[in-house]
């Protein structure tokens, strides 16, 4: 077997210590690399480990075996630190054509206990399955402690068989996904956190840019760190002064009295990677850039040096860090005061969002753990932030603004892990409606980054709100309230009835219920009441109500069972002018965290939201706005009916024949390499080996074909009739320049409709598709598309003329569970057409999952199909038949999620080698 195609790209990817190595193959430049590894790298008790206690293999043998004219029947990886080669794993096919492969792997004595075996093993896996290879076999001696240690750490079954001193290991790689991929989460997890040490917990910091000039940016951070009592100390960098603010000021960072762990750049951006180059040289492992309007030139000097010295980035065009740990007190941000030490981890890309975000915690007296303004992104993104805080023994809050996603698969699984134990709320930026592409199917042009980001958000447990004042009405709700059941059934009391209308209202445009109340709350309510009280919901206390009657009144609705939130509101009144707060010390005065949620609304209240300390210490939440305070309880009943889901396994493959799937559209692009829409034919051929559900279709060229296939089908059709659709390559909409008839019968009409198809369309018909008419249905529109940077994303909706119409459709991204299978359809405006209801039965449940399925893993195992767009399927009770569809195919990579690597691209190889993009963080 040859192991020259496809290629492996170079990959950057952090060691379990948070160094940062390039893993990318051994090429025949390496020899010499190769070579000093096992002479000089290793000792001589690790080559007798490697060797199995002999000379078969000398280091000259390996490196011409690695690097010679042999080399194209061995996938050889290899793991560099600037520059040296510190380890290399390979395997080779025990047999030709064969599905299992011999590995043997060398780390340098150096590098032990760093994690360099097992990721270069990692990779070599995804390497490996797309190469065909399902078993790695290694033969070990018994006391070669660290590579078993590898096998078992790995994740994957590992099977050993001991011979006569030797130990015989097999690793299947096509077993027990799940636990390989939480291994290698896990493995992540731990060098990302390892990395970001010396960022967000750093001993030693160094602003290089400082200025003597008042106001200037790297001065204001300087000052900021001293007076924020920062723990360490703090150098200032500026070669054309020796004192800045009183203290020495140094040339350069090498001159320092030591290597700062942290080094904030508030220098111009033609300057950035001149130091960034100059902190890496001298050991720094963390930079913040501050500088804005860096180039993709500059950019790319200043990543390459960030990968070369194992230093994470912070920015471009960063508005700083804060971190209020007692023990560190970090303010390398020059935006505003220091923040408030406290429990709320924000991230953000815009730095105006971060202004904005922290200013109004503050009016909530909301403190934060860590602050990070990230900029450009070109290294610590919010998948990052999102591991530390889930870590860092501090933060039970966070707050996102991400305006864009370099690994939103990688985000999402971080995230669905990370909400189980605290809020992640993010404001849901750029939702404008980019416009539909002509040329796109159904499924595409309703794939909106709009739609993807929501699905992203429902995947992972993240509230997404659609402002920063809805962000911080629902971080207020979930840091100090409990959580409401997850039905968001809530009553509303107020002691004016027009504010408690408005309220109702906002309710039910927020998605809540207001229940009847039960019968002897009712009663209860009446017994405390003046007259004139109204005692439904929402309950209207009146103007000049007891704070003890309306403290009563709100416990006997938090024991009524079918009340799951309270939302009070109260207005001043001239009943009450000599005491104001009269009506608001039923709230404060009783218990601040009941069982259930509450949330005030007062109007006279002067900032948008903002905490009232009960008599018992909990906090209130106040609104001025009821909208404001029904979004919040709405966001705090998702966030409870996403908890209580339970884990879901993913939905059963069909049984498929993806061999013959991927022969299709293999031969396909062979022949067009720049894809395109498949023909008719092809078409029916792909989904017919998903066992999906299609109408039986003949493409007529001539006027004989169409009598001959009208006289074929007929029998088959609803009533006798048919559906003539004109045909042409790249066709997409067929509807909208009128290429389809309904309701042929007979070869004469068939003949006649074939020749009015050529008469409109001329020589752009290639022929004309005959279908039977099924039998009438509920129309859906099920299909797939593969977005470049979130995966395959499946869509199920109302289908034929009401897909763009009434826009009800419900997204997933494969591959499906099957909890998705149960919660698309009922997620549509439309589910009781789907699901049934008294006097009409739904359509068939088990044929329409089977078509979600399908469509599913269609599009995970086949990355090239881009689009596909069944539409109208069908549905009935009695089964679902698609009378259309559209595949559309481009050439693609796939997708290994176990793949760890560091975002954007990787350093070309060193040595021999031309590099290459580098595999991002992927979808």
């Amino acid at each position: 077997m040859s192991f020259t195609e496809p290629p492996v790209s170079p990959a950057e990817a952090l060691l379990a210590d948070g160094t940062t190595v390039l893993v990318r193959p051994v090429a025949a430049g390496d020899r010499d690399a190769v070579l000093d590894l096992h002479e000089r790298g290793m000792s001589e008790e690790s080559r007798r480990m490697r060797f199995l206690g002999t000379s078969r293999r000398a280091p000259g043998a390996v490196a011409d075996r690695l690097c010679g004219p042999g080399r194209a029947e061995v996938l050889a990886l290899g793991a560099w630190a600037d520059g040296d080669l510190v380890g290399e794993a390979d395997c080779q096919a025990t047999e030709p054509g064969g599905r299992s492969a011999e590995l043997a792997m060398a780390v340098a004595d150096a590098w032990h206990h760093r994690g360099v075996g097992t990721l270069l093993v990692e990779h070599l896996v995804h390497a490996a399955r797309k190469r065909g290879i399902h078993e790695f076999v290694a033969d070990t001696l018994a006391g070669n402690r660290a590579v078993h240690k590898v096998f078992s750490d790995l994740g994957l079954p590992v099977h050993r068989h001991l011979d006569h001193g030797e130990i015989r290991v097999r690793v299947p790689l096509d077993e027990d996904d799940e636990g390989y991929l939480r291994a290698v989460e896990e493995r992540g997890r731990t060098a990302d956190l390892a990395s970001l040490a010396a960022l967000l917990r750093p001993r030693s910091v160094a602003v290089v840019g400082a200025s003597r000039r008042a106001g200037s940016v790297g001065r204001t951070v300087l000052l900021k760190l001293r007076r924020g009592g920062f723990t360490g100390p703090v150098w200032a960098v500026n070669p054309h002064t020796g004192v800045i603010a009183g203290e020495p000021a140094y040339p350069g960072i090498a001159v320092l009295p030591g290597a700062p762990e942290l080094a904030v750049l508030a220098v111009p951006a033609a300057a950035v990677p001149g130091a960034a180059e100059e902190c890496g040289r001298a050991g720094t492992k963390a930079l913040v850039v501050l500088a804005s309007g860096v180039d993709a030139a500059q950019t790319r000097q200043l990543v390459d040096s960030c990968r070369r010295h194992s230093m994470r980035l912070v920015g471009p065009n960063s508005l700083g860090i804060v971190q209020t740990d007692p023990g560190v007190r970090l303010d390398a941000e020059f935006g505003g005061a220091f923040p408030l030490p406290g429990t709320a981890g924000v991230a953000v890309q815009s730095g105006g969002v971060g202004i904005a975000l922290l200013e109004r915690l503050a009016w909530l007296g909301i403190g934060v753990s860590t602050f990070v303004s990230l900029g450009d992104k070109c290294d610590v993104s919010g998948n990052d932030m999102l591991q530390w805080w889930e870590s860092d023994g501090r933060t039970d809050l966070a707050l996102l603004h991400l305006e864009s996603f370099g690994s939103p698969r990688a985000f999402a699984r971080t995230a669905r892990r990370v909400t189980r134990t605290l809020p992640v709320l993010t404001v849901d930026a750029g939702r404008s409606d980019a416009g539909r592409r002509g040329a796109a199917s159904h499924t595409a042009a309703a794939a909106t980054p709009t739609v993807t980001r929501e699905t992203l958000f429902r995947l992972a447990g993240i509230t997404a709100a659609h402002s920063i004042a809805e962000l911080v009405g629902a971080a207020a709700l979930l840091h100090a309230q409990p959580l409401p059941d997850g039905r968001g059934r809530v009553a509303v009391v107020s002691n004016a009835g027009g504010i408690g209308i408005l309220a109702a209202d906002a309710c039910a445009e927020a998605g809540l219920e207001l229940p009847a109340l039960p019968a002897d709350t009712v009663a209860e309510l009446r017994g405390l009441l003046p007259a004139g009280a109204g005692t439904a919901n929402p309950v209207d206390t009146t103007a000049d109500v007891d704070p003890a009657v309306l403290r009563a009144c709100l416990d006997a609705l938090a024991r009524a069972d079918t009340v799951d939130a309270l939302l009070v509101c109260l207005v001043p009144t001239a009943l009450v002018q000599h005491d104001a707060d009269r009506p608001l010390h039923a709230l404060l005065d009783g218990p601040g965290r009941r069982q259930l949620p509450v949330a005030a609304v007062l109007l006279d209240q002067e900032v948008p939201v903002r905490y009232r300390t009960c008599a018992d210490g909990g906090l209130l939440p106040s609104y001025t706005d009821p909208a404001a305070a029904a979004r919040a309880l709405a966001h705090a009943r998702d966030r409870a009916r996403w908890l209580a889901e339970p884990p879901s396994a993913p939905a059963a493959p069909p049984a498929a024949d993806t061999v013959g799937a991927r022969g299709l559209v293999d031969a396909y692009l062979a022949a067009r390499p720049d894809g395109g829409w498949l023909d008719p034919e092809t078409t029916a051929d792909l989904l017919g080996r998903y066992r999906l559900p299609l109408a039986t279709a003949v493409l007529a060229r001539n006027e004989d074909e169409a009598a001959e296939a009208a006289r074929q089908l007929g029998p088959l059709g609803h009533e006798g009739r048919l559906a003539a659709k004109a045909y042409w390559p790249d066709q997409v909409h067929k509807s909208a320049e009128g290429a389809v008839r309904l309701g042929i019968v007979g070869e004469t009409r068939a003949r006649e409709c074939y020749r009015e198809f050529q008469d409109r369309f001329g020589d752009r018909t290639a022929g004309v598709v005959f279908q039977p008419m099924a039998a009438p249905g509920l129309e859906l529109l099920v299909g797939a598309v593969q977005d470049e940077v979130f995966g395959p994303l499946v869509l199920l909706g109302l289908g034929g003329t009401a897909t763009d119409v009434l826009g009800d459709r419900s997204t997933r991204f494969a591959p499906l569970t099957e909890r998705d299978l149960e919660t698309m359809p009922a997620d549509l405006r439309a589910a009781p057409l789907l699901l049934g209801r008294p006097g009409a039965p739904g359509v068939d449940p088990a044929g329409l999952r089977g078509v979600l399925t399908a469509v599913s893993a269609l599009a995970c195992d086949l990355p090239q199909v881009v689009e596909v767009d069944l539409n109208p399927l069908i549905a009935r009770p009695d089964g679902v038949l698609c009378v259309d569809a559209r595949v559309r195919v481009e050439p693609r990579p796939s997708f290994d999620p176990y793949l760890r690597r560091l975002r954007g691209p990787a350093r070309a190889g060193e040595a021999g080698e031309t590099g290459g993009a580098g595999e991002t963080g992927g979808p």
